[in-house]
């Protein structure tokens, strides 16, 4: 597993401040799993979704 993060990822992250505190807060291998989650996203819609469904969690 590599936890080299996606551009999209990362693009979505830096737009989504409550979605970047929350992977900010993660331990690495809960950052890791989000990492691996972002790689099966195949649309900048379906990016928000996920980072906000992340964010919503960490609430």
């Amino acid at each position: 597993m590599s936890s080299q993060m996606p551009l999209g990822l990362q693009m979505a992250l830096r737009r989504d401040p409550a979605a970047m505190a929350a992977f900010g807060a993660m331990t690495s291998q809960e950052q890791a799993a989000v990492i691996d989650g972002a790689r099966r996203v195949r649309s900048a819609a379906e990016m928000r979704q996920y980072l906000s469904a992340i964010a919503g969690e960490r609430a």
